[in-house]
């Protein structure tokens, strides 16, 4: 397993407290969402309501450390929320979670229980590793508005993910694009758990050993390595 995660000297001095664990899983099944994952998502939101304890999502320690760098970096975090906000906030609405498939499924629970940005990446389907940079507004983003695709650019100095062909996701973990996302065909994938200061690392890490555990649960057989915490 040698699939590459960096990140720039730029978004390193942005968001000194900034960490993430990876979980590189090859081998796995995945499928439509089941009813097992779908009880993994209620007892998430379960959960969640636990740590908030009738706060808001924002309000928690950890997702205004995450609103405060994506000021940092020119994005309205109240309009375009980091992942692990945004699924807190529909885990807590009356619609509840969406059911995606099933290792979409896993993660976003993960995400939602541990308050936690997780992404899921097709390995696949990536050029080359992954990088954290600050975009120059010149990298494209491939898009998919009703069945037609298109393709959008960063914003300059917009945090995003990228590989080889352009940008995976943009402002640090707020959209994914389709082009690496996990289909009901992914065999291999990278898992990215993102944390801040003052959340613990050893909270990320076992956010991180319950996913992989999970994988291992539903993908019997697969090879999965959980890599160190990275900052």
């Amino acid at each position: 397993m040698t699939f590459s995660l960096t990140v720039s000297d730029e978004v390193r001095a942005l968001a000194p407290g900034f960490t993430h664990v990876a979980v590189e899983a090859q081998g796995l099944v995945n499928g439509p969402s089941t009813d097992e994952s779908s009880a993994l998502l209620d007892d998430a939101a379960r959960r969640l309501a636990v740590r908030l304890d009738g706060r808001a999502p924002h309000e928690d320690p950890h997702m205004a450390a995450w609103r405060a760098v994506y000021t940092a970096f020119g994005s309205k975090p109240s309009r375009t929320r980091n992942s692990a906000e945004a699924l807190a906030k529909r885990a807590l609405s009356e619609g509840g979670l969406p059911r995606i498939n099933l290792l979409v499924d896993v993660y976003n629970a993960i995400s939602v229980a541990h308050l936690i940005p997780v992404g899921g990446e097709d390995i696949d389907r990536i050029e080359g590793g992954m990088r954290l940079v600050r975009a120059t507004g010149e990298e494209d983003f491939v898009t998919v508005t009703g069945g037609a695709e298109g393709v959008e650019h960063p914003d300059a100095g917009e945090v995003v993910w990228r590989d080889g062909a352009g940008v995976t996701c943009r402002r640090w973990n707020w959209r994914q694009g389709p082009r690496t996302r996990l289909t009901e065909e992914t065999v291999s994938g990278i898992f990215l758990l993102e944390s801040m200061a003052p959340m613990p690392v050893a909270d990320v890490e076992s956010a991180a050993t319950e996913l992989a555990g999970l994988l291992e649960k539903f993908s019997p057989g697969a090879r999965i390595e959980m890599r160190p915490p990275a900052s």
